[in-house]
């Protein structure tokens, strides 16, 4: 069958970027869902937290779902099923339902990236994989990046509900896209496969016992009965799950850890979760509820980190193909976390081109450093282990950004109340909460480097082959070697 990679990728980009405008689309409004349901903000933080989670537990089921139905059927499914969630999204009456029917979407949403970079992954050669995995990412990071502005003017002008009708359009286009250009996708099926129910239970206890241990901080502090029983049994559940991995037919593969380059690249990526989801958290919060701004100012005001990470996604994956994996990976850390330390200097009168700098600077350094990691990643791992690749990279990402928001609230909160104690002004208090969120982002995301350093450079041809064509003794064989040798 004839596959036409141009309109696979397409596809690919249609549905990943539908899931990522999803996920920053709603972050603008929850100042105004925030008041419209009457809540605070640890309250309206689960519209968020509680996709993230939803999401971070369907994740692993991709692999399961992925043998047992195939990557076409999994990848139409989800879809559906996202689309359906984000009709009830915008029909909710309540947080309650807006919570619920926000975790019927992360359930369809939860496969739709890991299984899009799978497929990407079968269809790309390695030597082509950078460049299409940056413009994949275009679509993966141009939902974050635009969607704070359709989200301000939506919401501005047809209020908050208004920022889930667009996923209803990008979804019927994509379910067409889909039939029409993946159903060379509709083999590789193994009706034989066993689901792993325990480990998935495991699985299942550890993400949400960490997300409410984390959640009791804010109320009870570090050292209450809650919180170490909650870390007691976070680790225990942990621990059982790894033991349940061992097995034949496991939730995930555990075995990719084993690679030293996919642990490189997936410590950059937690570390890049927690420091980015925690610090663009508290954004629309800073330009609504300090500086003043409308929904669709703040929005706007986002839009060049949206049009630099147009302009420049593909070129790093163009750059990272070409054995700059390192370098380009260590810039893009180095300017995210400079344009962290800007926003931290942000205050009532600043100027709009200050912000506007600021976030097109953002928009650079997240450029730089995705499509690298995620080419690292994806190229130390063998063929038969990418859809436990793409899965655990998802997870890292939910789970490291749920975790993040959680940890950001938690010491927004600590810093807030101590300035309210100290007599501050509520106005201020919430400044100097603000401004130290952000530090504490820039440092964070800073740790990023250390791992970098371990990032392959012009060696990244090196794990390809690897994994590709080993010998019955584990080595690589004289054809590899010498083609090895070629490319020093």
């Amino acid at each position: 069958m004839l596959i036409n990679r141009s309109f696979v990728l397409a596809t690919l980009m249609m549905a990943t970027s539908m899931a990522a405008i999803d996920s920053s689309i709603v972050n603008v409004s929850l100042p105004v869902m925030r008041n419209d349901f009457g809540v605070d903000l640890n309250q309206i933080e689960w519209v968020i937290t509680a996709y993230m989670i939803s999401f971070s537990l369907f994740i692993p089921l991709t692999n399961w779902l992925k043998k047992r139905f195939g990557y076409y059927y999994l990848f139409l499914g989800s879809i559906v099923i996202f689309t359906l969630g984000s009709l009830l999204c915008s029909l909710s009456v309540s947080l309650d339902m807006l919570v619920i029917s926000r975790i019927i979407q992360a359930i369809g949403g939860g496969s739709l990236s890991p299984t899009s970079l799978a497929i990407l992954s079968e269809t790309f050669p390695k030597e082509e994989r950078g460049t299409a995995i940056g413009w994949w990412g275009m679509g993966n990071v141009m939902g974050p990046a635009l969607g704070p502005t359709l989200g301000g003017v939506l919401t501005h002008y047809l209020g908050w509900e208004s920022i889930f009708y667009i996923n209803i359009p990008i979804g019927a286009l994509t379910i067409f896209f889909s039939i029409r250009y993946l159903s060379f996708l509709k083999r590789q099926v193994d009706k034989e496969s066993r689901f792993d129910v325990r480990g998935f239970i495991f699985f299942s206890i550890f993400i949400i016992i960490l997300q409410y241990t984390i959640s009791t901080i804010s109320k009870q502090g570090f050292l209450s009965v809650s919180f170490f029983v909650g870390l007691l049994i976070t680790l225990l559940m942990l621990y059982f799950f790894v033991q349940s991995a061992k097995k034949p037919q496991s939730l995930l593969d555990l075995n990719v850890f084993r690679i030293r380059q996919f642990n490189v690249a997936a410590t950059i990526t937690i570390i890049r979760s927690l420091a980015l989801y925690g610090g663009m958290f508290f954004l629309p919060f800073l330009l609504q509820g300090l500086l003043g701004y409308t929904e669709i100012e703040s929005g706007l005001l986002m839009l060049p980190n949206a049009l630099i990470m147009l302009v420049s996604r593909p070129l790093s994956g163009r750059l990272a193909d070409k054995g700059m994996i390192r370098n380009i990976s260590i810039s893009g850390i180095l300017i995210v976390s400079i344009s962290f330390f800007m926003l931290a200097r942000i205050d009532i009168g600043v100027s709009v081109w200050f912000i506007l700098f600021t976030m097109a600077i953002r928009g650079l350094g997240m450029s730089l450093l995705v499509a690298p990691v995620s080419t690292a990643l994806l190229n130390a791992v063998k063929p038969n282990q990418t859809q436990t690749a793409t899965a655990l990279n998802s997870l890292f990402l939910q789970v490291g950004g749920s975790i993040g928001i959680a940890v950001s609230a938690v010491i927004h909160t600590f810093i807030y109340d101590r300035y309210l104690e100290n007599q501050y002004p509520d106005q201020a208090a919430e400044h100097f909460a603000l401004q130290n969120s952000f530090l504490i982002t820039a440092v964070i995301i800073l740790l990023a480097v250390l791992p970098a350093l371990k990032l392959p450079q012009k060696s990244s041809l090196i794990y390809m082959l690897r994994n590709r064509n080993r010998d019955k003794k584990g080595d690589i064989s004289a054809e590899e070697k010498a083609n090895l040798l070629n490319k020093k």
